[in-house]
Formats: structure tokens, C-alpha cells, sequence
């Protein structure tokens, strides 16, 4: 099912980055030369060194692992599709190291909701993945591929020579994304060694496949929030986070899981602080604190924004603007009402892969 009704309405749009910073002096991108639109196909396109894209339609087996009750970790993630869906080839565990988001809410002028977000890292092999599943709303999302590959020997030179067999793990792996009902999510990371393991005897989900559950089954912030809470919660990765999201209504929220127990706080802003009431409030690192006042500020000063603006926002606070050895790996700016995408790689902000859900690749 993919809705093709394009909705009207206020705008929504969210900053999502990993490890960003302030607005440092860096002049806002100029409108971009070159919009290249990008069809996925059934197998992996490379569209640039690190930068590549896939489609995927039909049965990938997300609800034949919902009905075996999720996994409780990554390992019995990779554990289910390689006795589920690979042919019975092994998959390396996920593994990565930090990174953090940041998120904030506007509107423009003609009621477009969007959703923008930055992920810092060093270079990775990042990959599109848009999925058209049998049962469930069709998205497009985005994947660090070598949280997936990493590993030794022949396992990782399997994997990159097996195009499907990498494309159906992706879709268990995604850190952002945006579905055709108007739901969007990412992943921020807070600096804490607390973890998150709860055990309520409910069916279990990691992060990651937390995010695929709300973008094949999520039409709305509300819907998503009550398949949270229907799911005990792990980590993936032993990372500390939290979750932003938001539809295509403008109801943004942060959830987050304190002492295990899930909390969701209505916010327009979201970084890499904890945002709920209590003693885990205001945790996190300092820059995100400052991220958060700037973002906060600029949406006092412009709370009507359109993509191009929300691209130069993210343009603004980019890991270029600090010297540091990461690098705004992907920007992604998602046009909840229209379905469509736009992509920077590392920090080239004068040409965009532009995506949409509703084209017959």
C-alpha cells in the first residue's frame, strides 16, 4: 500500500546529527547545482565512493521475526537471518562506536512537513534503502553498512560480495528513515553508561529493529509510541539512547528509556541530552547543550522554514565547522507529505540524490 495522496497542513522539520556542533561561522550552503533524482534497483547502486542505494520489494521475514518474539540483542538479530533469510550464511553482529543527533521542529509556508537530520562519523559505506514490504508502509531509510560488515576473514569479503544478502540485513539496521504514511525517526545517541535492557516478559526489539518496526507499522507519533511501548527495549550496540520522532501532523517527541523505564517528552528540539524530568535530565555532553540553545534560538528567528533552509541549517552545523576527524557523513532532508528524499553526501551541499517513494522505480 502506498499512499499517493500528497498532505497539506503545518510543517514539521527535524535536525537530526551525530556528534554536531554550533553555528560556527560557516556561510549557508547555496541553493544546490545539481539535483540528481536516483530510481533504487533490486541491487546495490553505487552513486559515489562511500554512497550507494537499493530497493527492495516484497517479504524480508519482519514479521515472521515480530511473531518469534524480536530479539533481545544484535546477535540474536544476526542469530534469525542467518537461519531465517540467507541462506544460512553467517552475519556479523553489529558493532560501531559512538555518534549523536539533533533534532528540531518548524513550519513553512505552504504546510510541507520535514524532517532533516546530519549523521557524523568517519567514513563509512552509507546505503539508501527503500523498502516496499508485502505488509507494511512502504519507506525509505538509512543504513551505516559497516556496522554490518565489520568483521574478519572471509565473513566481511562474503558480505560485500553478496549484494541481497547485505540489502536484507540493512533493513534490520536502520538509523533514520521516513515511511509513506508521513512517521519519521532517527536514533541519538546520549553519552551515559547506563544501558538499556528491559525484561517485562514482553516481545523483544534493539534499537535498530525498533526503527524498522515504526516505519512498516507506524502511521503516526502516537502509533509509534504505543508499539514502544508494547516492546521491551536493548540497546543495539550498547549505546545509550534515544529516540525522535515525529509525523507528518507535527507531533514531535523525544523517547527515551530511564532506569529502563520509557518516558516521552513533547519537544520541538532534541540533541544528545537527556530531555525527561528527573535525575537523568540534562546529562550528555556539552556541545549538545549548545546545539540545543542554537537550534532553539533559530527557530525563534525562523520558525518558518522550507527544505533548502533545513539544508542549509544542517549545512551550518556540519562536522566541518569544527576541525574535528569526523565527517557529516549523510545529511537528509524527508518531505513527510510529499514522500520524497534529498541526500548530501559528506558535506557537499551543492548536489542532492533526490528519492521518492512514489515513483515506479
Amino acid at each position: 500500500m502506498i499512499v499517493r495522496r500528497i498532505f497539506l497542513g503545518v510543517v514539521m522539520f527535524m535536525l537530526s546529527f551525530s556528534g554536531c556542533g554550533a553555528f560556527s561561522g560557516r556561510k549557508p550552503a547555496e541553493e544546490e547545482d545539481v539535483v540528481e533524482s536516483v530510481y533504487p534497483e533490486s541491487g546495490i547502486k553505487k552513486l559515489e565512493d562511500g554512497f550507494s542505494s537499493v530497493r527492495y520489494d516484497g517479504d524480508y521475514g519482519f514479521d515472521l521475526f515480530l511473531e518469534r518474539g524480536g530479539a533481545d540483542s544484535d546477535g540474536a538479530v544476526i542469530k534469525f537471518l542467518s537461519e531465517n533469510l540467507s541462506g544460512g550464511f553467517g552475519l556479523k553482529s553489529l558493532t560501531g562506536g559512538a555518534f549523536g543527533c539533533s533534532t528540531v521542529t518548524a513550519a513553512d509556508s505552504d504546510g510541507n512537513r520535514i524532517f532533516g537530520r546530519n549523521f557524523d562519523w568517519d567514513k563509512c559505506n552509507a546505503m539508501v534503502v527503500a523498502a516496499y514490504p508485502d505488509n507494511g508502509y512502504a519507506s525509505i531509510s538509512t543504513v551505516n553498512m559497516d556496522f554490518i560488515t565489520q568483521g574478519t576473514g572471509g565473513l566481511a569479503s562474503m558480505l560485500m560480495k553478496l549484494s541481497k544478502v547485505r540489502t536484507i540485513a540493512a533493513l534490520y539496521a536502520p538509523l533514520d528513515g521516513f515511511n509513506e504514511a508521513g512517521l519519521s525517526v532517527a536514533v541519538n545517541m546520549i553519552q551515559d553508561s547506563a544501558d538499556i535492557n528491559q525484561n517485562t516478559g514482553k516481545p523483544d526489539i534493539t534499537t535498530t529493529t525498533a526503527v524498522r518496526l515504526l516505519l512498516d507499522k507506524a502511521a503516526s507519533t502516537d502509533e509509534a509510541l504505543e508499539l514502544l511501548r508494547k516492546h521491551d527495549m536493548h540497546a543495539s550496540m550498547g549505546m545509550m539512547i534515544h529516540f525522535a520522532i515525529a509525523d507528518k501532523s507535527g507531533h514531535s517527541v523525544a523517547v527515551e528509556y530511564v532506569d529502563n523505564r520509557m518516558i516521552v517528552t513533547d519537544t520541538p528540539v532534541v540533541t544528545n541530552f537527556y530531555l525527561a524530568d528527573g535525575n537523568k535530565h540534562g546529562i550528555g555532553t556539552a556541545q549538545s547543550h549548545e546545539r540545543y540553545e542554537i537550534l532553539t534560538s533559530a527557530m525563534k528567528a525562523s520558525p518558518v522554514m522550507d527544505m533548502t533552509q533545513v539544508r542549509d541549517a544542517l549545512s551550518s552545523v556540519s562536522k566541518g565547522n569544527f576541525g574535528e576527524f569526523e565527517s557529516t557523513e549523510w545529511s537528509a532532508v524527508f518531505n513527510l507529505s510529499a514522500g520524497t528524499a534529498r541526500y548530501y553526501h559528506r558535506e557537499n551541499y551543492s548536489k542532492c540524490y533526490e528519492f521518492s517513494l512514489f515513483n515506479k522505480f
